[in-house]
């Protein structure tokens, strides 16, 4: 059996004497398309924080494609085919919407097919073309989620990492970015998803773990998860 693309191990992130996440052990293969979901506060996005080296983990482990990437910088984790969406976004608000797309991919070298894939993508999201030169910072927030998911893919990631995308979002919105991942997925994009519509996480993805006050309380097929009485009481609404 071959070995896990991310594998987490026994991860826990403390703010001073606040221990955020307990003890995280998650794993995701090739291709796949996993969501982590649990109530505010329970620790999803420190744990995507520590993975994506935004804050510093104090124990565990975390291995990407065969290496240990505990403690290894944010912009050194891109290079490594790890590339994230932050909660809030993250775009360069006084930098221009082409601009915000071609600083995803400033690592690569083959600025034709670039091109070709911004086109593609602003073929997409014509918002995005009509507002090419604007501002990122005066885009709608739906607007903003899109750019911030195609400066993401312009990377050309192993792994996308997404942490809260619907959020703020009108739901006509949330339908379009969900699109958008869904059509990403499809090409074989390995994806690791924190969503506070829980609902809308278990339909999308193929996996699932629940975390419930820094630690995974339950895990399974997303189709099952689904189905669970204590999934559906909890996070749910039923």
């Amino acid at each position: 059996m071959s070995e896990p693309l991310l594998s987490i191990h026994g991860l826990q992130v403390c703010y001073g004497a606040i221990q955020a996440v307990k003890s995280l052990d998650l794993q995701i293969s090739e291709g796949e398309r996993v969501s982590l979901i649990g109530a505010n506060g329970a620790g999803k996005t420190s744990s995507l924080k520590a993975l994506t080296g935004l804050i510093a983990s104090s124990a565990g482990d975390i291995r990407f494609a065969g290496r240990s990437i505990r403690g290894v910088p944010a912009h050194e984790l891109l290079r490594r085919g790890i590339a994230m969406v932050p909660e809030g976004r993250g775009i360069f608000a006084r930098m221009s919407v082409l601009e915000n797309l071609q600083a995803g991919a400033y690592l690569r070298r083959d600025k034709q097919q670039v091109n070709s894939e911004i086109a593609q993508l602003l073929d997409n999201f014509p918002n995005l073309r009509i507002r090419l030169q604007q501002a990122a910072g005066l885009l709608s927030g739906g607007e903003q989620q899109m750019l911030a998911l195609g400066r993401a893919l312009l990377s050309r990631p192993r792994l996308l990492v997404l942490d809260e995308p619907s959020m703020g979002l009108a739901p006509i919105m949330v339908e379009k970015v969900f699109e958008l991942i869904q059509s990403v997925c499809a090409s074989g994009m390995t994806l690791l998803l924190v969503e506070q519509n829980a609902r809308l996480a278990l339909q999308v993805t193929d996996h699932a773990y629940v975390m419930d006050s820094g630690s995974i309380s339950l895990s399974g097929a997303s189709s099952a998860l689904l189905d669970n009485e204590q999934v559906r009481a909890a996070y749910l609404g039923e």
